[in-house]
């Protein structure tokens, strides 16, 4: 292609842009011309095909342009959109109307508010431990020696009446004889002496069945055996074959393994709705197939401060004593159950941060948002403690739809209603003390004192200079009084600066 014919085809391109903007702007100009207010006069036609009263025109694309005549939209290839006044147009409060058909091309659906009961379920991690008030400690009642030990280890099983260890215990050889002597002795007040020597035995530490076991006898018994009093686990074992076992000396400890204790951690956010006597379900991963029940003994009064959890002590029955100490656990919580509650699908609510919403359908098949307050929140159902009543009825599909375009209407008509007149006299005077640091054309910078009207606290900060001016003996350095007035934009602005005293410096 030569030179000539591309510069001949540039050209052309460029008057056909041209012209295409001139008709643009021309359009834009005219549609312009055409927008009316808010309000059309009574003399406003009626749609044909429906018979309601028509608004407004506009594009759905600039739904901020209100134009008093159907039409071409200036802004794009299509024609205006006519808005009724039964509810079809905007209004501040966000309504919506939407027909029938469109519910089900959109498909809405909605569901009525109802009272009932809400049972939330908590789960919680814990771990197993011993029944500490099922324990049993085995000691030397008296001086002696350890000849032979039936359990040899730490954590070895045993039931109750097993054999523990045998002793010999040369104090209990010295009242048995003193015993069988008496017993020996025939004659009249032979009774009371024997008591007394049954009962030197018992003071020696001997127990009810080793008493039994040498009057049951003939002979000294130089050796008795120490038996488990329980049933479980030997928890500490401080005897050893061939020791001196002197008295009060801890030989066994026995723990009962017939219930157990699960230390389940609760976040603190849930502590409150845990009480003593709630019932509680455990299952371990050792045991997948079974299901533990039990009750919460206690709420441990304490925090960890690194988990901010709480501690249950939940106590469980343990047949047959598959649970042991240290196996991993997961309870789960049936705390008491809300009656009487409002209770609407968890699906139906809009979190926007800041707020929950839910959009409540109201007669005509118009819709409108609601801000509600909400509580617990359990088998996709929630509490509201707020902004409904029952029997309403709210939209759990499609809602977020109608959302957007109820924020879209409210936007658009807050947009297009004039402003509202401000008063200035009615904005609050402030007034304070400072040093003036610098000044500039668009702001002066001072160090002033509290501000109690405002609650501030001293500080240096940049204000906006009097609309007249600043006065020529204020200088950097001086110390002024001062008011100023605080804009909805968060800027101060002076209305008044007077020099106090000369400068004082940094």
């Amino acid at each position: 292609m030569s030179s000539r014919t591309l510069l001949v085809s540039v050209l052309a391109a460029a008057v056909v842009a041209a012209t295409a903007y001139t008709a643009y702007r021309i359009g834009m100009e005219r549609g312009l011309q055409n927008i009316g207010s808010a309000s059309v006069a009574a003399s406003t036609p009626a749609d044909a095909g429906t018979g309601k009263k028509i608004l407004y025109w506009h594009d759905p694309m600039v739904p901020g342009q209100k134009f008093d005549k159907p039409g071409k939209s200036p802004f794009m290839d299509m024609q205006l959109v006519p808005v009724y006044a039964d509810g079809g147009g905007a209004n501040d409060s966000g309504q919506v109307t939407i027909s029938s058909r469109m519910q089900q091309n959109l498909g809405v659906r909605t569901a009525e508010v109802a009272t009932g009961s809400l049972s939330q379920k908590m789960e919680a991690p814990g771990s197993v431990a011993y029944n500490e008030r099922d324990v049993a400690v085995v000691t030397a009642r008296v001086n002696g020696f350890i000849e032979r030990l039936h359990v040899r280890t730490q954590l070895d099983p045993v039931r109750r009446g097993q054999p523990l260890a045998d002793i010999y215990a040369p104090e209990w050889v010295a009242v048995q004889e003193e015993y069988f002597s008496v017993k020996r002795t025939q004659g009249s007040g032979t009774d009371a002496l024997l008591s007394a020597a049954r009962q030197r035995m018992l003071l020696a530490g001997m127990n009810e069945e080793q008493v039994r076991s040498v009057e049951a006898g003939s002979k000294v018994q130089p050796r008795f055996t120490l038996s488990a009093p329980i049933g479980g686990v030997i928890a500490e074992l401080g005897a050893r074959e061939g020791m001196t076992a002197m008295a009060g000396a801890t030989l066994f400890r026995i723990n009962g393994l017939g219930s157990v204790w699960i230390y389940a951690e609760i976040p603190e956010s849930a502590a409150a709705r845990i009480k003593p006597g709630t019932v509680v379900e455990a299952r371990t991963p050792a045991l997948p197939e079974r299901v533990f029940k039990g009750r919460v003994a206690a709420l441990l009064p304490e925090i960890n401060a690194t988990t901010r959890t709480l501690k249950a002590r939940v106590e469980i029955a343990n047949a047959g004593g598959v649970l042991t100490p240290g196996m991993f656990a997961t309870i789960n919580f049936a705390p008491a159950a809300k009656n009487n509650v409002l209770l609407v699908p968890s699906e139906a609510l809009i979190q926007t941060g800041q707020r929950t919403v839910v959009i409540a359908e109201t007669a005509g098949g118009k819709f409108q948002p609601v801000e509600v307050e909400t509580g617990s929140e359990a088998g996709g159902q929630t509490e509201i403690r707020k902004g409904l009543v029952a029997g309403q009825k709210i939209v759990v599909s499609g809602q977020f739809l109608i959302d957007s375009e109820s924020n879209l209407k409210a936007t658009t008509t807050r947009m297009s209603a004039p402003p509202a007149a401000k008063d200035p006299a009615t904005e609050k005077l402030h007034r304070g003390e400072a040093r003036v640091e610098s000044i500039a054309m668009d702001a002066i910078t001072l160090s002033h004192w509290p501000i109690p009207s405002l609650k501030w606290p001293e500080m240096t900060m940049d204000f906006k200079p009097p609309a007249a001016g600043m006065p020529n003996d204020v200088r950097k350095g001086d110390r002024v009084t001062f008011e100023f007035r605080v804009g909805e934009d968060g800027l101060a602005t002076l209305t008044g600066i007077t020099r106090e005293q000369a400068r004082v410096g940094k």
